[in-house]
């Protein structure tokens, strides 16, 4: 199962994005072997408008499920809702600690 994360960089390295919508990259990454991961440039961080509903499509479209963030907004949260990606908001840190936490729960 593919899990994203909100990134300020595009790497694991990088800490988790405060925002979901305007973050400037996700992590995409596999739950069954996280070391196989893929930074996405969030195209929708510089749209005039519903960067929210935008970023949800992006990341349905590289098949997440679960996406770990800081915070999703309103209009962002009913596209995830729409797509069936369960947000767990919250989330601070190194993104690779963050997928690492949620995977070994």
């Amino acid at each position: 199962m593919n899990i994203a994360s909100t990134s300020t960089g595009g790497s694991m390295s990088a800490q988790v994005a405060q925002s979901f919508g305007r973050c400037a990259y996700f992590i995409i990454a596999d739950t069954d072997n996280i070391k196989d991961f893929e930074p996405i440039q969030n195209s929708a961080a510089s749209a005039a408008g519903g960067a929210g509903p935008q970023a949800a499509k992006i990341i349905n479209e590289k098949g997440a499920k679960i996406l770990l963030t800081s915070k999703v907004g309103p209009n962002a949260e009913g596209a995830l809702k729409e797509y069936g990606i369960k947000a767990v908001e919250g989330i601070s840190g190194k993104v690779k600690d963050a997928i690492e936490e949620y995977v070994n729960k």
